[in-house]
């Protein structure tokens, strides 16, 4: 966990006004339900921090639809059952919980804990994995089992993804269907937000538990910030060229956010209580323009997080949050 952290520090850099720093220092917290969200949420940056806004990249001996299907990725997993493969799927990442039928599925690792042992065990015949997971990769390659890497940046990523889902898994039709209905929903939502006033927006998705310290915000690259930007949305980070800002309350003051929007996803411990409890923490910075009107946000959806074929309505959702 510690040589992640590092990585993941190395790959951030600090901006004029907003720190990024390493969290290479942070204790360990227990194995409880408040770890399992510190490493969503150290996954979450680190997946910010690796994707480049390309295109899926593949390796594959075969162009045969698959039978056996490995994703450590919430997203692909929730795209492949969306374009209809989800019979072929028999294992799945840490953090995978749509559809409701991964429950069922054999777990295997996510972006920081992959467990390789396990996944060749399975003998899938196409593994989707993070592009970051060079190790994985090259363990794939020694076995001689196919693999297709994910590397998106922002909306237009999650789209094309879902086209190159479809072909792959030999549901090119379906994908290429589901791909032209987000772009349809998208384009209603900016059109219903055409006009209206942009509100100045900070977009969280991690912090230290109870503490206006740690704070992860989404810089001006990558899916939420594209998610805010749809949804009729300004960015107070958007002109930090990275998907993820470690921000100090200071920075974010000085931006003076009308908006605060929190991204977290729903759990065992989050509940609407816990999330009434979190906007309740930020009454500690009284003189944020958000704060005094009443206008702080804690969102708890897994849409939001998962850059996946339910984008349309994560956007909708937060137009509706920032345009009520």
């Amino acid at each position: 966990m510690g040589s992640a952290r590092t990585a993941l520090g190395s790959r951030l850099s600090t901006s004029r006004d907003a720190v990024v720093r390493r969290d290479s220092t942070a204790p360990c917290p227990p194995r409880t339900a408040h770890r399992t969200a510190r490493l969503l949420a150290l996954a979450l940056v680190a997946l910010a921090a690796s994707c480049g806004g390309q295109a899926p990249a593949v390796s594959t001996s075969s162009d045969a639809a698959p039978a056996r299907i490995v994703s450590l990725i919430p997203a692909v997993t929730e795209t492949i059952y969306a374009v209809g493969a989800g019979d072929a799927v028999i294992g799945v990442g840490t953090f995978d919980t749509y559809p409701p039928e991964v429950a069922s599925v054999a777990r295997v690792g996510g972006l920081l804990d992959p467990d390789t042992e396990r996944i060749l065990a399975l003998r899938p015949d196409l593994v989707f994995l993070y592009g970051s997971q060079t190790d994985l990769v090259a363990q794939l390659e020694r076995a001689g089992i196919p693999y297709q890497t994910y590397r998106h940046g922002g909306i237009a990523g999650i789209v094309e993804t879902t086209r190159s889902i479809g072909r792959r898994v030999g549901h090119a039709e379906r994908g290429d269907a589901l791909a032209d209905a987000i772009e349809r929903d998208l384009a209603a939502i900016r059109a219903r937000v055409t006009g209206r006033a942009r509100p100045r927006t900070l977009i969280v998705f991690g912090r230290e538990e109870g503490q206006l310290r740690g704070i992860y915000a989404s810089g001006g690259t990558g899916f939420i910030h594209d998610m805010v930007d749809a949804a009729g949305g300004e960015n107070i980070f958007a002109d930090v060229v990275q998907e993820a800002v470690q921000a100090s309350l200071e920075s974010i003051l000085a931006r003076a956010p009308e908006v605060i929007l929190e991204f977290r996803a729903p759990g065992a411990t989050r509940t609407e209580t816990w999330a009434a409890q979190q906007m309740d923490i930020w009454r500690g910075a009284p003189s944020l323009p958000a704060v005094r009107n009443g206008r702080v946000h804690v969102l708890l959806d897994q849409r939001l997080v998962v850059p996946g074929p339910r984008v349309a309505g994560a956007v909708d959702l937060i137009a509706r949050t920032l345009h009520p």
